[in-house]
């Protein structure tokens, strides 16, 4: 019974270890990728983090697109369009949010 038990433990625990591994969202790929010096694992994981609380699943897709492509963030800031000006405010406060959790 013990055996069976352990044998159970350890699979739960390799499962939650594989799922953290494959977790890895949007932001928090494009943040690994990025050249930028300070992007370690431990930010970008805080970073991503505070996505998932704050940015849906498209808005993160968008915001990760900046990390290769910065004017394509000046281009949603600037639009006239209601829909990115929307995803600007979300942006704006998912940054601020990111900038106090994620700071040392």
């Amino acid at each position: 019974m013990s055996k069976i038990l352990i044998g159970a433990g350890f699979a739960a625990l390799s499962l939650m270890c594989m799922a953290g591994v494959a977790a890895a969202g949007p932001i928090e790929n494009a943040c690994l990728k990025s050249n930028r010096s300070g992007g370690n694992r431990s930010l970008c994981s805080c970073i991503q983090q505070v996505a998932d609380i704050t940015l849906g699943g498209s808005d993160q897709r968008l915001a990760a697109s900046f990390f290769k492509d910065p004017e394509r963030a000046q281009k949603v800031h600037m639009s006239q369009n209601r829909r990115d000006d929307e995803f600007w405010a979300r942006y704006v406060t998912f940054g601020q949010q990111a900038q106090m959790a994620c700071s040392n």
